[in-house]
């Protein structure tokens, strides 16, 4: 008659996830952090887009670029305006000519305090200014 001897595996789940919580939640912050990256693509691309349909429109203005990059501003009002650099090309704002707003916005993904990736973010569109 063999005897069986019973192994106690009380908290053996509990050690488990000891050890795999922290990549678990590493992963969790890395798509945290991506997902913010991209929510401010999709508002600089946005805002460049409205500034440039903006840009189309003003020939007539008085100063046709510093209205293309307040509306580029005032339509990127998820990022910081302090952070965002706007450029307008300046073509002779005649019917038929093209207008390019370009911006660009810093990124940084920030994992548990470690940078993992940083740089600009860049959007541009070209249009055509409107007769």
């Amino acid at each position: 008659m063999t005897r069986r001897i019973r192994k106690n595996e009380d908290g053996q789940a509990l050690v488990e996830f000891a050890l795999l919580a922290p990549i678990l939640f590493l992963i969790l912050f890395g798509i945290i952090q991506f997902g913010v990256a991209f929510k401010h693509s999709i508002a600089l691309t946005d805002a460049v887009r409205t500034g440039a349909r903006k840009a189309t429109v003003s020939r007539s203005l008085g100063d046709p670029v510093g209205a293309t990059k307040t509306a580029v501003v005032a339509a990127a009002s998820d990022l910081d305006s302090s952070k965002l650099n706007v450029t307008v090309t300046a073509p002779p704002w005649q019917p038929g000519a093209t207008v390019t707003v370009t911006a660009t916005y810093p990124y940084t993904i920030n994992i548990l305090g470690i940078v993992v990736a940083s740089g600009d973010l860049h959007s541009s569109t070209t249009e055509r200014v409107e007769y």
